[in-house]
């Protein structure tokens, strides 16, 4: 069994090295991940510039790009093999809700999950890496039960651990997404020539936090692990919106 390790905090992050410590304990991991903090990239992928690829003394693989970037080159062309499974993090952060849209994390395992691939994103809820190894030890049992079935459909999961002693973690729950509120208001500062400049604001609150939602789920004890999807298809929209457009179907 073969692992592609990336995250989006970057090849340094304590995260990224909990994870690969815990993950060679079931496989043989290589990891490529940006060589900067590359947090909210979601799934950019740098088309303006060509891309470097360096190699730590511990033998992890950095590029100077985004999450995207990492595990696309990876899978087309810099390893010369296909692994079995992409895993992402552990990220230094909560990627609930809405935040899966902004996520590089989610981003980087949603690159494997293109490429035909079962995939992996791994949060620690609150900063700071406290009780990073209740992450790990969930996640390498959430990759262990991945692993069991290797014949079944490619799938991508969202996971998040809440930053608790592992004998305090009530166990994983399998849940929807929730959805936050709107972010704080930008906050303006002035730079030296006293010009304003904008730092986005804070992310919102939780707006859907109800029983069976990632955040309610995180509230109560439980790690939170989500199926993702990449449709992004409104069906229900589609036969009214052939409707409300039926007369631009025809040459005007």
């Amino acid at each position: 069994m073969r692992i592609l390790l990336s995250n989006d905090d970057g090849y340094l992050a304590p995260g990224l090295h909990a994870l690969f410590a815990g993950l060679r304990r079931l496989a043989e991991v290589t990891v490529v991940a940006p060589e900067q903090n590359a947090s909210a990239a979601s799934n950019a992928l740098t088309l303006s510039r060509p891309l470097s690829v360096f190699r730590a003394e511990n033998g992890f693989l950095y590029i100077n790009g985004t999450p995207s970037d990492c595990v696309h080159i990876a899978l087309t062309g810099l390893l010369d093999f296909r692994p079995d499974l992409v895993v992402s993090g552990v990220n230094n952060g909560a990627n609930l809700g809405d935040d899966t849209i902004y996520s590089g994390t989610v981003a980087a395992a949603t690159e494997g999950f293109l490429f035909g691939l079962p995939a992996l994103a791994v949060s620690l809820v609150h900063k700071g890496w406290e009780h990073v190894d209740t992450a790990v030890e969930v996640a390498v049992r959430v990759v262990e039960r991945m692993m069991r079935d290797p014949g079944a459909p490619a799938a991508l999961y969202n996971l998040n651990v809440p930053n608790l002693p592992s004998a305090q973690l009530r166990g994983v729950q399998v849940a929807r997404l929730g959805k936050r509120h709107p972010s704080q208001p930008v906050v303006m500062q002035r730079n030296p020539r006293n010009e304003p400049v904008y730092w986005i604001g804070s992310a919102g609150d939780a707006l859907d936090d109800q029983p069976g939602t990632d955040f309610h789920a995180i509230a109560q004890g439980f790690a939170a692990l989500t199926p993702l999807q990449l449709d992004l298809t409104h069906h229900r929209l589609l036969e009214s919106s052939r409707e409300r457009f039926a007369d631009l179907a025809q040459p005007s």
